[in-house]
């Protein structure tokens, strides 16, 4: 069977939000982060993710990001926007919005502080894809939110047409090459993500779609250059990708708290991040300013200086 050239595919980016001195949405600053990244080569945007800091935004904040990024983006590549919320009524709200801004589709955890079975995750997505104006994809991150198991995305996949894809950051391959197995054959436009940046290429290679990762919002060289190298068959190449990847977070990883470390890390190529919200100690200022020094030299090794 021939794959639907509409299922989302490609490197999408989940953007974190420039920020002013006053730690107000630096609205300039994303418009032209936004063009950078296109310029670069992303497939599409993805506000309102882990790395955006979502939490840390108002709903009215969030709604205003979603504006901002769908009318830089003008069309170019899609936007699938975060629009989880803090209950079903607030979730549908930010999906309608999505909506009217033009975004392809939203992005929703999965109820997270409260920790539910399948079938409490079952009941929210189902409850949310019936009702939603635009194309819902699953985000599922165990970490920070409830599992979204197997049986639970076919269901879904099966009884909800809204539903059309999930980003899956589990890090577990075994998981995402049985949602392939389990979902394409009821679903073929079912659009299959990987969220886990070390394991884009094996992840490419057993049936995933395209990939939303952190370290495309620092590198999209990078992300796009192993995607690429999948795409053309050319595994060898896309491994050399896939280590770059790999040789990049284990520094981006190193010292710093998510996602300021991202934050800090995009501020090395040429973006005016400014500061995060979440308040610091002078203690971890400095540190901060050693990180951003270890990051400039691991990206010049990379030939991103």
């Amino acid at each position: 069977m021939s794959e639907p050239s509409s299922r989302l595919s490609g490197i999408l980016v989940p953007l974190l939000v420039p920020l002013d001195d006053r730690g107000r949405i630096a609205e300039d600053e994303l418009t032209r982060y936004v063009g950078w990244l296109i310029d670069h080569g992303v497939h599409g945007l993805y506000p309102n993710g882990s790395t955006g800091e979502f939490t840390r935004f108002t709903s009215e904040e969030r709604r205003r990001i979603v504006s901002i990024v769908c009318t830089a983006a003008a069309g170019r590549v899609p936007v699938i926007a975060g629009a989880a919320d803090a209950n079903v009524t607030e979730t549908l709200r930010a999906c309608e919005h999505a909506a009217s801004c033009g975004a392809v589709a939203v992005s929703i955890v999965a109820p997270h502080y409260f920790r539910l079975g399948p079938e409490s995750v079952y009941a929210y997505y189902h409850e949310i894809g019936r009702q939603s104006p635009i194309d819902v994809t699953l985000y599922n991150i165990p970490v920070f939110a409830s599992q979204i198991d197997v049986d639970t995305v076919r269901r879904l996949a099966e009884e909800c047409p809204r539903v059309v894809g999930i980003k899956d950051s589990s890090g577990d391959i075994s998981h995402v090459l049985r949602i392939v197995q389990k979902v394409r054959p009821v679903r073929p436009d079912f659009a299959i993500l990987t969220g886990w940046d070390t394991a884009l290429v094996p992840m490419l290679v057993g049936g995933c779609d395209g990939g939303v990762h952190s370290s495309a919002a620092i590198a999209p060289e990078l992300t796009r250059g192993a995607y690429d190298a999948v795409r053309a068959g050319d595994l060898t190449k896309a491994l050399t990708f896939q280590t770059h990847i790999a040789d990049l977070l284990e520094t981006v990883n190193s010292g710093v708290e998510f996602p300021e470390n991202i934050r800090v890390a995009v501020a090395q190529r040429g973006i005016r991040v400014g500061p995060s919200r979440q308040p610091a100690t002078t203690g971890q200022l400095a540190e901060r300013e050693r990180y951003a020094g270890r990051v400039r030299e691991r990206l010049a090794a990379l030939g991103l200086a």
